[in-house]
């Protein structure tokens, strides 16, 4: 089964680690435009919410020009599935995916750096770091909070360039 993005969000940082702006928006899927209910349940977003939402073609350069407001910026995410679904979702609409270049998994950065035989979840990983997880788990706002706080702790370890 196609899957498709269904909300982005995302935060931007100053060189001081200082949260800066941010991009929220909730996607209108065009393959499978209804949710299915594992997806509600999973992410607590109303269908309503997404038929009211914009399609991936209107969402997407609203993003890039968000994103390229900075000289340089990285988009971190946990796990290779956000830039996969982003990758899928530009290539099926015909649409620019070079941003993507830009991209870094922090879960195997985050494996490799701590020598973890095997990656872990963002709330595992949150967990280990004496952290807890804030908001709703599997929204992009509260992903990108979360995982901005990871960042932050390690901050100066992370062999990443923006």
């Amino acid at each position: 089964m196609t899957q498709e993005i269904i909300e982005i969000g995302a935060l931007r940082l100053n060189e001081l680690g200082q949260k800066v702006g941010s991009f929220h928006s909730m996607v209108r899927p065009m393959v499978h435009p209804v949710l299915s209910p594992y997806c509600r349940r999973l992410t607590h977003i109303d269908q309503e919410d997404i038929n009211r939402a914009r399609p991936f073609s209107e969402v997407h350069p609203r993003f890039e020009d968000w994103l390229y407001r900075s000289e340089s910026f990285f988009l971190i995410s946990w796990g290779s599935v956000d830039k996969e679904l982003l990758e899928n979702d530009c290539r099926m609409h015909r649409l620019n995916d070079e941003w993507l270049d830009f991209h870094v998994n922090l879960k195997q950065v985050y494996r490799d750096l701590f020598r973890l035989p095997r990656q872990i979840g963002l709330v595992a990983a949150l967990r280990r770091e004496g952290l807890e997880f804030e908001g709703e788990a599997h929204r992009a706002m509260s992903d990108a909070e979360n995982l901005t706080r990871l960042y932050l702790k390690h901050r100066d370890q992370w062999p990443l360039e923006g």
